[in-house]
């Protein structure tokens, strides 16, 4: 039995505007600087998704979503499904029993039909329970172990 899902981690600056540096030509007087005229940081927010699979016989590699990429279902089944997660899945298992969780692009009906060509067996949208993470094992403990790694210490540089 697999288990797949996807978790987005985000980092994100204060948005103290105190905090907030701003940059000006060496010869400008501060009193002649203004807000709009200096060059400024900005606060932003990075963000990265990452799909994984898990089962008693192992677990995928984290795979890395560009945080500029739309996570449509188009994509999670041509490229995160197809490509990487269910080849991964039939080289380590064979045969194995599929289960996700009922987001959207999980429920597609193009991501339907290509598990029923391409997996042995999967749990099908209708026989999911909805809102229970407590079903699968990657929302009940792996994305809470994770998460409370990554946000052990506070991220200074994302490069």
């Amino acid at each position: 039995m697999w288990f797949t899902d996807e978790k987005i981690f985000s980092v994100a600056t204060s948005k103290n505007p105190q905090n907030d540096r701003l940059y000006a030509r060496t010869a400008s007087k501060k009193r002649d600087c203004t807000r709009a005229s200096a060059t400024h940081t900005l606060d932003f927010h990075k963000s990265l998704m990452t799909p994984v699979g898990v089962s008693k016989l192992g677990q995928t590699q984290l795979i890395f979503v560009d945080s500029a990429v739309k996570i449509n279902g188009a994509y999670y089944r041509d490229v995160l499904l197809a490509q990487q997660l269910l080849p991964v899945l039939q080289e380590i298992s064979g045969d194995f029993i599929l289960q996700q969780d009922s987001a959207p692009v999980h429920r597609a009906r193009d991501t339907i039909k290509l598990l029923e060509r391409e997996t042995p067996t999967f749990i099908a949208p209708n026989l999911w329970s909805s809102n229970s993470p407590d079903l699968n094992p990657v929302d009940y403990k792996l994305w809470g172990e994770m998460q409370q790694r990554v946000y052990q210490t506070k991220v200074h540089d994302l490069s």
